[in-house]
């Protein structure tokens, strides 16, 4: 029987399937690549021709991750009943709800990425995640300042403006993660939500918004997200 020779893009698509596998299964931290190639049935010279590490695996798995996000929040982007407000906050709060859906399974694979050893490899995907982001941003923006709802000579900074800020909270998350009690976990939600507001402020008026026009995660949705960290108890 002929050997069925797979396109390369076809390939690595399992493998990341097996290591998500793996990873959800056992544990980012519990999981080899050892592991990964025996459940691939492949040597480990080809692995390596796809994947040179185990945090290559994650950064792949992390770029499909946001990958499938875009690809969901598209009818926010071409809805033709949304003003640029509210398709900016629609994409923002749509963003969000795909991002508590998945994160039961995104603390099992990236949790690790939360610890201070691996700060480096958080700033790779991160990087990797605003590049991936940054047209759709771009555009909306863009598409404001043409309306003369937004105003600012600079649409795709501020996109990644509102990326950076949101990567910026990374501390409140390790709070969280060694929070020692609910007393302390609700300090930090309080403290999150509080920083978030400012945020909006800023991007408000960094495009010539009121104060509060731009949406940010309440309360009840920061609890709803970071109660899905592994060890949370509310």
């Amino acid at each position: 029987m002929p050997r069925v020779i797979k396109h390369p893009d076809v390939r690595r698509s399992e493998l990341l399937d097996q290591a998500l596998g793996l990873f959800l299964s056992r544990g980012y931290d519990n999981t080899s690549l050892n592991h990964v190639i025996a459940e691939a049935g492949i040597s480990k010279g080809a692995f390596y021709h796809y994947f040179p590490s185990k945090e290559a695996l994650l950064v792949a798995i992390a770029d499909r991750f946001g990958r499938q996000t875009l690809a969901e929040l598209e009818d926010v982007l071409n809805a033709p009943d949304l003003d640029p407000v509210q398709r900016l906050n629609g994409f923002l709060g749509k963003a969000l709800r795909i991002k508590t859906d998945m994160a039961p399974a995104a603390w099992i694979v990236f949790g690790a990425l939360f610890r201070p050893e691996n700060q480096l490899l958080y700033q790779r995907i991160v990087i990797a995640s605003e590049t991936l982001f940054r047209p759709m941003l771009t555009k909306m923006i863009a598409q404001g300042v043409r309306e003369k709802i937004f105003h600012t000579f600079d649409p795709e900074g501020v996109g990644d403006m509102l990326q950076q800020l949101a990567s910026s909270t990374y501390p409140f998350v390790t709070r969280a993660m060694a929070a020692r009690n609910d007393e302390e976990r609700q300090e930090i939600l309080k403290a999150y939500q509080k920083r978030l507001r400012l945020h909006g402020i800023a991007i408000d008026r960094i495009l010539g918004l009121p104060d509060g026009a731009l949406r940010v995660p309440t309360l009840h949705q920061l609890k709803k997200l970071m109660a899905t960290l592994p060890g949370w108890k509310s």
